[in-house]
């Protein structure tokens, strides 16, 4: 009898460190762009307001899957406890619809 294995990948394509804000984007935009919550891209950059044309931003590397949070969902149970959830993500807080990384 053959052992089945299961394989977990995480992929992670190769991304920039760096990118320069064009005139017109936004935060959310960008962090769109690059797959990652605006939060966690916010949190890496310091950013306390929006983001400006010409304004040059550090990419964090990819921090796992990109995930739409629903409604009775715990960071407990998307990341195995609080603080991974903070430390992944860049905030305390979860609401549904918000897009996380798990």
């Amino acid at each position: 009898m053959r052992a089945r294995i299961q394989w977990r990948v995480k992929l992670c394509l190769q991304q920039p460190s760096y990118y320069r804000v064009k005139a017109g984007q936004t935060l959310v935009e960008i962090a769109r762009a690059f797959k990652m919550p605006p939060r966690a891209l916010a949190a890496h950059n310091a950013l306390v307001g929006e983001v400006e044309a010409g304004q040059v931003l550090a990419l964090p590397p990819c921090g796992g899957n990109l995930y739409t949070v629903r409604g009775g969902e715990s960071r407990t149970l998307l990341c195995g406890s609080p603080q991974k959830f903070e430390e992944k993500n860049g905030t305390p807080h979860l609401y549904p619809g918000q897009s996380v990384w798990l």
